[in-house]
């Protein structure tokens, strides 16, 4: 069908070229068609209305073509919606009105006087194409065509990049979320943000492809522009601090502090405490700008007891002599200035140093003149710091004079005198003044068979238990003591040999008859 409707207006085409004043007479086409050029240009032409075809869907199915002579008014002829102008007439609409270009190159209004081009007039059922500068541009793969200043102009598709007059190819990114999170899409590529952002000595870090200048430790200034060398003592140029006080910059921070006189917030500012006495306490006094203690306005050695008035009470005190607003002078200041009846001299007084220290019925002597000494008297005991009773023979084990695990008892010496008498506990050796440890066993089931307890140790009963000729064997924690072969008697006391008896010598035997 496309063929057919191709060759069919490319024979109305010729047709309308003959008919055409412009062309001059039918001689002149004849010329064309002739064998010098009619062949080729009848191809040429069959060419064109195939492109036309293939590009255009509206020609396809035409319902009446007709040849149109030359006529003073075109606008005649258009009819929005149905009617359009083929080759080799271009035609364009701007603003309601129709503009036809001739086989020349001259573009004019339609229905104008000057236009005495031809066309043909194609009626359809399809609504008019809109021609623009764009039809029929060749722009590559992936591209389209705009119209910018009466100019196609190719660019590549969205998400596409490349030679548009050529091919676009698929972009590497669209925006930045189809990067890295430290790459951002610029111009259809994932690349570093950083790249000339930052200022001279800034340092660059790129957060959810966005790029973020800062200065590093040690610098300072607009990381955009240029970051400089920091120095800490900027901190405090200009003072961050409040009035009356003094900035300084300890470990890199500035700190604030009020003047030396001065109180209050640092940040705020700092002010005086004090005018006059009025702005402190009834106990305090205004000095150097300051409620203070007025007491150290009294003299040496003196002493303040009590402030009315922001006025300092002063007095000298015990043991102590002079003008308390000038100089009090101590009673004493070494042990020889004092009189016997208080012969030390303690904290600047004399006094006598037996005085409220040992207990009730205890004696106090001084030892090398100052040193108390107290013990309770002959016949009596207890605590001469405290109290001294007299003496009872309980007192003689209070305190337990004896060592670990061992009783006091009172007893008596070889001079018959009262004493405390140790002894270690039952089950318990050792000596008792020292102290007594665990014995080896209390009684015999503690030990082995062949041994039985004798003081708290497990011992070989058989020591110096039989009488002689007698021989002791151990049973059951028991001696046992029976005579020597030939012999007869006591055991535990004297065994005696038996006349013509048989003795047994270490290895040999002999006759006590022989």
């Amino acid at each position: 069908t496309t063929f057919k409707l191709a060759l069919y207006n490319s024979l109305a085409f010729i047709k309308a070229i003959s008919n055409s004043a412009s062309f001059g007479s039918s001689k002149l086409l004849q010329k064309i068609v002739g064998m010098n050029f009619g062949l080729p240009f009848l191809f040429f032409v069959l060419l064109l209305q195939l492109a036309r075809a293939a590009e255009d869907p509206a020609e396809e199915i035409p319902a009446k073509i007709e040849e149109i002579f030359r006529l003073p008014r075109w606008a005649d002829y258009y009819n929005p919606g149905r009617t359009y102008y083929s080759n080799p007439f271009y035609r364009s609409q701007y603003n309601g009105q129709v503009y036809v270009t001739d086989g020349y190159g001259q573009t004019r209004l339609a229905g104008s006087s000057s236009s005495r081009a031809r066309a043909l007039k194609v009626e359809t059922n399809l609504p008019v194409p809109h021609i623009t500068m764009c039809s029929g541009s060749t722009c590559g793969h992936n591209a389209h065509c705009t119209t910018i200043g009466n100019r196609p102009v190719c660019s590549c598709l969205k998400g596409y990049t490349g030679d548009a007059l050529y091919n676009c190819v698929r972009a590497e990114c669209l925006d930045s979320s189809e990067c890295r999170g430290h790459l951002a899409c610029k111009n259809q590529r994932c690349v570093d943000p950083c790249q000339g952002v930052c200022g001279s000595n800034a340092h660059c870090e790129t957060r959810n492809h966005i790029p973020t200048c800062t200065c590093p430790p040690g610098y300072t200034g607009d990381p955009f522009q240029h970051c400089r060398h920091f120095n800490p003592e900027e901190l405090c140029h200009p003072s961050p601090c409040g009035a009356n006080t003094n900035c300084e910059v300890v470990n890199n921070i500035p700190t604030c502090k009020c003047q030396p006189g001065y109180h209050g917030s640092p940040i705020a500012g700092c002010r005086h405490e004090c005018d006059s006495d009025s702005d402190c306490g009834h106990h305090h006094a205004c000095i150097e700008f300051r409620c203070q203690n007025p007491c150290a306005q009294c003299g040496q050695n003196a002493e303040c007891d009590l402030v009315q008035n922001h006025v300092p009470l002063c007095k000298c005190p015990r043991g102590y002599f002079g003008n308390p607003l000038s100089s009090c002078q101590p009673e004493c200041t070494q042990h020889s200035d004092c009189p016997q009846s208080k012969p030390a001299c303690f904290y600047n007084s004399c006094k006598n140093p037996c005085d409220g220290v040992c207990g009730v019925n205890a004696n106090c002597e001084l030892r090398n003149g100052i040193t108390p000494v107290c013990s309770c008297p002959k016949e009596m005991t207890g605590d001469p710091f405290t109290m001294c009773r007299p003496f009872t023979k309980e007192d003689l084990c209070q305190p337990n004079p004896c060592g670990a695990n061992a009783k006091c008892q009172p007893g008596y010496d070889r001079y018959n005198k009262e004493r405390p008498v140790c002894t270690c506990h039952p089950g318990y050796i050792g000596d008792p003044i020292t102290g007594c440890i665990r014995g080896e066993c209390i009684d015999d089931n503690e030990c082995p068979d062949h041994q039985a307890c004798f003081e708290y140790k497990c011992q070989n009963p058989c020591r110096g238990q039989c009488g002689t000729n007698a021989v002791c064997n151990a049973r059951k924690h028991v001696a046992v003591c029976t005579c020597l072969d030939g012999h007869n008697g006591d055991a535990l006391s004297h065994c005696y040999r038996v006349e013509g008896s048989e003795v047994k010598v270490s290895g040999a035997y002999f006759c006590s008859t022989c």
